[in-house]
């Protein structure tokens, strides 16, 4: 894990919905569900990683990287996060076990005497069958 302390910005394409009963995973891909046939309809060129980005109040915003971010409103939500101090990890591995990787970023703050905060972003990297080589860019904000 390292800690970032140089500003990001990702400007990200989607839908936000609230995680019922905290299921986050459930209503995020039902976001992606909702996001990809309006992406593939209006043939909107994208960088291809979903994105997942988990906010208060379970919030939680699933959407891609647009190659023109200007492009407005094409029927998606935009929302542009901007983390000036932030936690990053990449976890090659199934998916399965983000979220222990997750807590383990969490228990490193900790340790490190650090506040983290929300958002909590995970960048999915490029499908492969092969689940040990599956890559997830976790990034958590830093008070």
């Amino acid at each position: 894990m390292e800690i970032i302390t140089h500003p990001l910005q990702l400007t990200v394409s989607g839908f936000s919905g609230i995680a019922a009963n905290k299921n986050y995973k459930g209503t995020a891909f039902a976001l992606m569900d909702k996001m990809w046939p309006v992406i593939k309809a209006k043939g909107l060129k994208h960088k291809g990683l979903n994105i997942w980005i988990y906010e208060p109040g379970e919030k939680v915003f699933a959407g891609v990287e647009l190659e023109d971010p200007s492009i407005a409103n094409m029927g998606l939500e935009k929302k542009v996060i901007v983390l000036k101090k932030y936690a990053y990890y990449k976890h090659i591995g199934p998916y399965s076990l983000i979220k222990q990787a997750g807590d383990n970023m969490q228990a490193e703050i900790r340790k490190l005497g650090l506040k983290s905060a929300l958002p909590y972003i995970e960048i999915y990297g490029h499908w492969t069958s092969d689940d040990s080589k599956l890559e997830t860019e976790l990034l958590i904000a830093i008070e």
